[in-house]
């Protein structure tokens, strides 16, 4: 036994060293894969880093594209293909799936060039990316009501498309935020009156009154008013608070009661009795 182990550590040793050269080799043909890659780099100019990472963009090849991009914030970084560059970025981490990247090339963008004349993009691009932060197509073919779940995002999205919107109020992109604006404030309007129903059906009706009372002064003209008068109606007479039941009744039926009748009608006209 003695003698096999002594013919045995001269060639384990002699595996270790050849897989310990491997290694070394392998790490010096990688550096020189990156230095290669970078002196290509150093071969360019602004404008044709630029080019080639926008056409790489335009086909697609976003692996491309961000290499180069990077390469160009980089080497140039006060040029004014660089300011566009962090623009294009953005975009290609939002086409590529990558959200988190997406959303720091915005940040950055936003911290670095305040005044640039296409900020409003920016500002654009973070509400769209927390605005598609929830699948909400498959969602809805699903049958899953979003909005009982906690709004994460969309408090973010809001306050982006809000300043593009408000700031920025000539932009391209302002109609489209507008439009999503509407739609993210209804769907909180929602969330809200979901909260107060849960409330009411646990009997804590002062908390479901309150809720939709907030709700209304916050969300005013929202399609989920009307829910939140009529749960405060129902609080209001399991509390035996008759005055504030009254009032919110009135209220209920001179902006709603007429609309119901008239839908009503439209849904029977074809009934002859």
């Amino acid at each position: 036994m003695t003698v096999r182990s002594g013919l045995r550590l001269p060639f384990t040793r002699s595996i270790a060293r050849l897989a310990a050269l491997g290694c070394l080799g392998l790490c010096v043909a990688l550096a020189g894969c990156a230095s290669s890659k970078q002196r290509q780099f150093e071969r360019y100019t602004a404008a044709g880093l630029y080019h080639d990472a926008r056409k790489a963009l335009q086909d697609n090849d976003y692996e491309t594209a961000i290499k180069q991009y990077e390469a160009l914030t980089s080497r140039y970084p006060f040029t004014d293909e660089t300011r566009q560059a962090r623009l294009d970025l953005i975009c290609v981490y939002y086409r590529k799936g990558e959200k988190e990247a997406a959303t720091d090339a915005a940040d950055q963008f936003l911290r670095e060039n305040p005044t640039h004349p296409r900020v409003d993009y920016a500002w654009y691009m973070k509400g769209l990316i927390d605005y598609e932060d929830t699948p909400w197509a498959i969602e809805r073919w699903l049958g899953v009501d979003t909005a009982k779940r906690p709004p994460a995002s969309l408090n973010t999205a809001i306050t982006a498309f809000s300043t593009v919107v408000k700031q920025y109020p000539k932009s391209i992109y302002a109609y489209d935020a507008q439009r999503r604006l509407i739609y993210l404030r209804n769907r909180l309007a929602e969330y809200e009156v979901n909260v107060a129903n849960y409330y009411l059906r646990r009997g804590a009706y002062v908390a479901a009154a309150q809720r939709s009372q907030r709700m209304i002064e916050q969300y005013d003209g929202a399609p989920a008013v009307r829910d939140g008068l009529d749960i405060m109606i129902q609080s209001y007479r399991k509390l035996g608070l008759a005055d504030l039941q009254s009032n919110t009744e009135k209220v209920y039926e001179t902006n709603y009661q007429q609309t119901s009748a008239q839908n009503t009608a439209k849904k029977r006209w074809w009934k002859f009795w």
